[in-house]
Parts: structure tokens; sequence; C-alpha cells
């Protein structure tokens, strides 16, 4: 089957599409017929290297990358209950999508309800999950609340204003151009204000009668982690759930006291994804949002199978509004 894969680190140059065997499903798993998968950052990232020492997201090489998808189940092996032949099916978290088929614990797995189409789903799982657990889980938001969501036109950033507005919250949207203010107002943020040389703390606590908003959601990093400090409300939480621009490793935990007694946290999706019921549950309730027209995901670009490192490009450019696809073998 086709594969892409790295078997070193660095930049799109060591990315090789080959040839390899068919996975077999193992105890607990099925082997699953790929039709989509999302493009993610934590492609760039596991090319990188970033992920070659974590205990959260393991990994060695040589890698297939990929760690969403959608598709059909092939066969399933002893153990599984979940799913069977034929089902349609989407997961994430799960390394090896960029290929033709994917062996995929079945506990991971959700069926996808026939009203919506696989590549919908592949762009919904991951990125819809992670909206879902920093709204409702980290955040905790609710009516009352004033919540700063930077990168807001892009996949997860768009799927955030529109969770926060349905638990009744404030949102005020960070982009870097106006039309991409445009795509965030029109998925239901209340302010949509841009970059003013990497800074925008000052409009925020002029949008909030210099008090700063309750809670900021970062998937930046280092360009901007600090402004988010100076943008958040004493004792307001900073969720840092990214690094697209790098680590910040120079951070002295009394800047946090300084900024008015923050809580800053780092959560992963796989902490908020570590059983079936709570992936069922995120899962249902994006699907739910889809079928009323409640939440809208947008898909940015479908790059066909050959074209996955300009579509890893575009990405990692920071030129993607909504979710990229990589087609795979569409049914």
């Amino acid at each position: 089957m086709r594969a892409i894969q790295v078997d070193r680190y660095g930049g799109p140059e060591v990315l090789v599409r080959r040839e390899i065997p068919v996975p077999s499903a193992k105890a607990g798993e099925a082997l699953v017929r790929v039709t989509h998968a999302g493009i993610n950052f934590m492609d760039i990232h596991t090319r990188q290297g970033k992920y070659a020492t974590s205990r959260t997201y393991p990994m060695r090489l040589p890698v297939t990358l990929g760690m969403e998808g959608a598709g059909v189940v092939e066969t399933v092996a002893e153990g599984v209950e979940e799913v069977r032949p034929r089902d349609r099916v989407a997961w994430c978290i799960v390394r090896g999508t960029f290929a033709d088929y994917a062996a995929v614990p079945s506990w991971r797995l959700v069926k996808v309800p026939d009203a919506i189409p696989l590549e919908m789903a592949a762009a919904v799982v991951f990125h819809g999950s992670t909206a879902h657990y920093l709204a409702e889980d980290v955040a905790r938001l609710a009516p009352g609340m004033t919540c700063l969501v930077l990168a807001a036109s892009g996949g997860i950033g768009q799927l955030l204003v529109q969770l926060a507005k349905q638990r009744g919250a404030r949102v005020i949207a960070v982009t870097s151009t106006p039309a991409k203010a445009a795509v965030a107002k029109a998925r239901g943020a209340d302010e949509a204000i841009l970059y003013d040389g990497g800074r925008f703390a000052e409009q925020v606590r002029w949008a909030t009668a210099g008090e700063g908003v309750h809670v900021v959601f970062d998937p930046v990093g280092r360009e901007t982690l600090r402004e988010s400090f100076a943008a958040t409300r004493k004792r307001g939480l900073v969720v840092n759930f990214g690094a697209v621009s790098g680590p910040l490793r120079d951070l002295d935990p009394i800047e946090l006291g300084e900024a008015g007694s923050l809580f800053l946290t780092r959560p992963r999706l796989a902490d908020h994804m570590a059983d079936a019921p709570s992936i069922r549950r995120r899962a249902d309730s994006l699907f739910r949002g889809l079928r009323d027209g409640t939440l809208r995901v947008e898909i940015a670009a479908r790059y066909r199978f050959e074209r996955v490192a300009e579509g890893l490009a575009t990405l990692e450019e920071r030129r993607v509004v909504g979710k990229p696809i990589l087609e795979v073998a569409p049914a």
C-alpha cells in the first residue's frame, strides 16, 4: 500500500512516499481503508522531531504520518465489539493515516452517521474534539465570561469561536488579516482584532474596559504568550494548546504573578480522549452540531495523495483558513 513516511527528522525534504505492507490488525484493533485524512500541525511537528522524546505521543522512526482520518472498516481482530466490517468510522491521535490502510484500536473509533460525508468526519474529529475539551473541560466557558481566541480563522479557532458562543461566552478573535477577521466574525465572534506588529493586548484591554478577558486560547506559543498574559484579567486563565511559532523556554513563573496571579495550562488532547466514553461523547456532540447546522466546519483545501507535501507546506506557512484534507482514496 502507499504511505507517506519519515525515517529522519528535518524539513519537507525528509518526506518519503513508499510502498509498505498493509498492516495486520492485532487483538482489539480494526483494519480501516482510509478515504480521507486530516492535515495537522502534529504532522509537521512529527517530521521535525518534536515528539522524539514525548511520553504523551511516543514514536519511533520510521513512522507513517497522519494523526486523524476517516474510512471504512475492512476487517476486525479478536476482541473487537465496537465496530464491524463496512462500518464508516473516524478517529484521531493514532499515527498512520497518510496511507491506504490503518490499524486502529477499536475503542478509539467512532461510527460516522450516514448523513455526514467521510471527508467532513475527517475534518472535524481532531480539531472538533480539541475545541470541545478546551471550551468545556479546561475553560468551562459559561454566560458572563469573555474569551480571546488567537488564530481564530484556523480549523480549531473557528470551532472554538462557535462552541464558546454556544456556551454563552463573549468572544474576541485575533487574526492576522482583515479577510481572516471576517471569517471569525462569520463564525460568531463578537469582535475581531488584528495583530499590531505582533501585539494585541492593548486592543483587548480597550475592548474589555481595561479588565482583560477571563480566558485566552493561544495555539501560537513563543510569539504571543506574553501578550496573552497581558490580555488576561486578574486570576484569569491562559490556555496554551500549541506552539506553532516554537516553545517559550525562558518563562519564569513569577511572570504569572506579575501579570495578575494568572493560571497557565498546557493541555494535550490525548489526556482528554483517554477512554471510549470521552471520545464518543465529544464525537456525538460534534456530529449532532453538523447535522442540525449549529456547527460549521470549513474544509480549506483538498489535496490528492501525491500532493501531501504541498498541503503540509501551506499549513506550515500559516496560509490556511479552515481545515486542509488529504484525499487518500475517496469512495
